[in-house]
């Protein structure tokens, strides 16, 4: 048994006690590349660029993998005591369409992603790397990209608030 890695945080919930949910979201199509879907109370729309009256399913998975870094950051800074003011994000991926088209062969999702994050902060290095080595560990939809073989290129920065 290999021994725990001391860089990451304890858990912030009991190990030994399921925590289960459900995460529940209801859609509608009507024979288009347009999808509206509800959320809760909230609507969300995707859409491919020929009429775009929303962002394509695959740019809102980037959406989610920055919305949910965010999340993890938050979590992990206040478990920290780490200090920042603002976090900005970006992300790219590629895709070859023709994987969604049904070229065998092709990976219908992405070959890559690349993703930077610039910390608004004056923490000092060692406290970002472990920040950053948490948040990469406990982020769901990064997990997510890397059980699907997606390849990550994550950049962290830190910027002067």
């Amino acid at each position: 048994m290999s021994s725990p890695d001391p860089d990451l945080l304890p858990p912030g919930i009991d190990p030994e006690r399921p925590a289960l949910g459900i995460r529940r979201v209801a859609a509608r199509n009507d024979a288009a590349t347009r999808t509206v879907m509800m959320v809760r109370d909230h609507v969300l729309v995707t859409d491919e660029k020929g009429t775009n009256t929303g962002p394509t399913p695959l740019e809102m998975c980037l959406s989610s993998l920055l919305g949910c870094e965010g999340v993890i950051i938050n979590r992990c800074a206040e478990a920290m005591r780490f200090a920042y003011t603002a976090v900005d994000m970006e992300a790219d991926g590629e895709v070859d369409q023709r994987g969604s088209r049904g070229v065998q062969g092709v990976r219908p999702y992405f070959n890559w992603v690349r993703l930077r994050i610039r910390i608004h902060t004056d923490e000092p290095q060692e406290r970002l790397d472990r920040l950053a080595r948490n948040v990469e560990y406990r982020c769901p939809v990064m997990n997510l990209f890397r059980s699907a073989d997606v390849g990550l290129e994550v950049t962290w920065e830190r910027v002067a608030p």
